[in-house]
């Protein structure tokens, strides 16, 4: 496994982490913590230190299954969780921005997590209105202060137009991070967003790597999805629109000999502004997968480093 340090944190976090939004029980499968420890345990095995979670993957379920696994290994592990949204059953979320009910929400991740500190406490997917929030900010801040948390960071929303303003304001306002949705099909943050972090030290997690799995290859233009799998409620048009895109980008990038999996991930980690990236494994072979596309050499014909 390779390592990277997280911009100012001076977090060392594997290349390849652990995301971990399917645990919630939205993506068509319900997770035992069993699944869950045999997944992280062998994540730790091959060196992953680095686990993504959030409040509303589930009721708190996601950051439940994952305290549960590391019952005595929490000092192995990096942890990011976030906060912002309360889960609600059909892939419904409740907005909470108060700093109150934010720091109620600190104290149940920590519950379920079964630690006393996270690594990093992300905003998770807010408006420029609910950033700009002095009570909030300085209310975690204290929390900082406690011990309660190690590092603030942001989790920008996958579309929006402002991503650099929002990035710019947290970095003031004392984040240290950012996490933001970089694939093969979403290339935005190159061009604005990676630059601004270079020059200001900001660490840089890529999240959705496989593009909620459609960089994965196994789906074609009319793929159907379960009705607990939150890609069920996607834009058909829009969703067969991606798909397409992906069939050109394997016929024209991808050697016909390499899992399309293992290249997207590669991709991903070849811009030097990414300090790793968190794609979500249903399965220890998907995790497997996943480490050894850390290794791979991304430059050749196939591979137009278009950021260099």
């Amino acid at each position: 496994m390779k390592y990277r340090r997280l911009g100012k944190t001076n977090l060392k976090v594997s290349v390849v982490g652990i995301g971990t939004y399917q645990y919630g029980g939205e993506w068509g499968k319900d997770f035992t913590s069993g699944e869950v420890k045999e997944i992280l345990e062998r994540g730790n095995d091959l060196g992953i230190n680095l686990i993504d979670t959030a409040e509303c993957y589930g009721d708190h379920l996601s950051e439940a299954l994952i305290g549960e696994a590391l019952k005595g290994n929490r000092e192995k592990w990096v942890i990011g969780t976030k906060f912002g949204h309360r889960f609600k059953p059909s892939f419904g979320r409740e907005q909470i921005w108060d700093a109150k009910g934010v720091i109620k929400q600190l104290e149940d991740s920590l519950k379920a997590l079964q630690t006393d500190y996270v690594d990093l406490y992300m905003f998770h997917s807010c408006t420029n209105d609910e950033l700009n929030n002095d009570e909030l900010w300085t209310a975690l801040h204290k929390q900082v202060e406690a011990g309660k948390i190690r590092h603030l960071a942001l989790s920008l929303k996958p579309v929006i137009t402002d991503n650099l303003y929002q990035t710019e304001t947290a970095s003031k306002l004392g984040a240290e991070a950012i996490e933001i949705v970089y694939n093969r099909l979403d290339r935005g943050p190159e061009k604005e967003v990676f630059p601004f972090c270079a020059k200001n030290d900001l660490g840089i997690l890529a999240r959705v790597p496989l593009a909620s799995g459609f960089l994965s290859g196994k789906y074609k233009p009319g793929a159907q999805f379960p009705e607990s799998d939150v890609r069920s409620v996607q834009d058909r048009i829009a969703m067969d629109l991606r798909l397409k895109e992906v069939e050109e980008i394997r016929n024209k990038e991808v050697s016909k000999d390499m899992d399309m999996a293992q290249w997207a991930i590669a991709w991903c980690l070849q811009h030097d502004s990414v300090s790793a990236c968190i794609p979500g494994y249903k399965s220890i072979k998907h995790l497997e997968s996943a480490v050894r596309a850390a290794d791979m050499d991304m430059v050749s014909d196939k591979h137009p480093q278009a950021w260099r």
